[in-house]
């Protein structure tokens, strides 16, 4: 058979493959990005990140409607409200964003094979067609960027119907009335909050004492506190004996006894890399005991040639992270220079409110810098957050014991992961917080919030120390 040589094989075309084909086309390599699905993006365009962000905006919206218009437009969903209905943009929107990852590998000169990869040795790579069709593709580097799939365990009967897992949640004809979400991550805070938002009756249950408890507790305060506003309950310290759906209901047997009753249950505890039929002993690889691949801090597996990206190597899971994995492997497999700011990538968990946050936190600061002075700022305080209803919110500015360079920024609220990238760039920069009282902001803005956490900055470090 003959084998096609290309200067790098990508395994996946979602956001960690995307950016690793396109910076070694840049690079003028040649690459092939393989993609099992129909259309390239992967889960993230089509059953992740860009489906659950669009419906997540709608519900929004009509939370900001009854705010910003002081009550008076109070839109309620009707009860048998068909869920496709409050998407009619996400069609639009994922063909969009499909469309400009193709042309953008078109442009590129990146070849796109359609179907299932596996190894035949370290460098070849097969690739059987929807129709049959196998051909071999030679490569000099390989990036492994499959992703992952929601973890569906032995004892949970997922049906996709009435028990259902983040790949099949949005596939819902009507907005249940009621609804169970097993899990406190990431996945299961952002729909948790989406389907209270949109007047469901949601129950979240998991041992962690409060969800995303693996963030500052300050910032995810706000995120419990505007769950229970929509009227969801945080059943902490349980878990789940047993689910059943018993033809009517979805009865959750917990830990303690309880049975919690709900039309629709949604199942998130963690996510599992695809891996499987790569056939991955053919190249000298195989999974840990987590079901990953182990890399090195540029992504690069045991064997030199071959890198691994995004959900496959584990947490943080994220997108934008996942982008950067993909660059970074690149372009250390082709010899050019890294980045020296890649550590400073943002997260963003787009819960309601949202968070984001970037550089150190404040124990953090306080280990490796002996001290941290932490300059706070409430929305609620700002006339933009008053102006556009969006109070719950809060900025963070994590400095040295000085009081001085900025180390770490962590946002609450509406538009955190957008402002969060101003703390970004301070923080690339060495600003210190003195760069925000010294400089002008829009009025009324809540990227004001900066100098209102600078200024308590300034105030705090101007109190004589005990």
């Amino acid at each position: 058979m003959t084998e096609h040589p290309f200067d790098m094989v990508v395994i996946g075309s979602g956001p960690a493959g995307q950016k690793a084909a396109i910076q070694a086309a840049k690079a003028k390599a040649t690459v092939v990005v393989i993609e099992e699905g129909a259309a390239v993006g992967g889960a993230c365009v089509h059953r992740g990140t860009i489906p659950s962000k669009t419906l997540r905006e709608t519900a929004v919206a009509l939370g900001l409607l009854r705010r910003r218009s002081a009550g008076v437009l109070d839109v309620q969903p009707p009860e048998d409200l068909k869920l496709a209905s409050l998407m009619t943009r996400l069609g639009e929107v994922v063909t969009a964003h499909q469309g400009f990852i193709a042309d953008q590998l078109e442009r590129n000169a990146i070849a796109t094979w359609h179907g299932r990869a596996r190894f035949v040795s370290p460098h070849v790579i097969e690739v059987r067609s929807p129709d049959g069709t196998v051909r071999r593709a030679h490569a000099q580097h390989v990036v492994i960027a499959t992703g992952s799939r929601p973890r569906n365990p032995a004892g949970v009967p997922i049906d996709h119907d009435h028990i259902l897992d983040s790949d099949s949640i949005l596939t819902l004809s009507y907005l249940p009335r009621s609804l169970a979400v097993i899990g406190s991550g990431v996945i299961a805070t952002e729909y948790a909050g989406i389907f209270a938002a949109l007047g469901v009756a949601v129950t979240m249950i998991d041992k962690s004492p409060r969800p995303l408890a693996f963030l500052d507790e300050e910032l995810t305060n706000e995120v419990s506190a505007a769950f229970a506003r929509q009227g969801g309950t945080y059943l902490g310290g349980r878990s789940a004996k047993q689910i059943v759906h018993d033809g009517l209901e979805v009865l959750t047997t917990l830990d303690d006894s309880r049975v919690i009753r709900t039309e629709k249950l949604l199942y998130c505890l963690g996510r599992e890399a695809n891996l499987e039929g790569l056939d991955l002993h053919n190249a000298g690889l195989g999974p840990t005991t987590r079901g990953l691949l182990s890399v090195d801090a540029c992504c690069r597996t045991i064997v030199p040639h071959i890198y691994a990206v995004g959900d496959v190597i584990g947490p943080p899971s994220l997108a934008a992270t996942a982008m950067e994995q993909g660059r970074r492997a690149a372009c250390h497999a082709l010899g050019l220079p890294l980045p020296a700011s890649s550590h400073l990538v943002p997260a963003g968990v787009y819960a309601i409110p949202e968070l984001s946050m970037v550089g150190l936190t404040e124990a953090q600061a306080r280990e490796l810098h002996g001290g941290a002075i932490v300059g706070r700022a409430h929305f609620k305080e700002l006339a933009r957050g008053q102006i556009s209803g969006i109070e719950e919110g809060l900025l963070k500015l994590v400095c040295d014991g000085e009081g001085k360079r900025v180390l770490g920024v962590h946002i609450v609220g509406e538009g955190a992961t957008e402002l969060v990238h101003v703390g970004q760039v301070a923080i690339i920069a060495g600003w210190d917080a003195d760069a925000f009282v010294d400089n002008v902001f829009n009025f009324p803005t809540l990227a004001e919030a900066y100098r209102v956490a600078a200024l308590d900055v300034c105030k705090q470090r101007a109190k004589p120390r005990a």
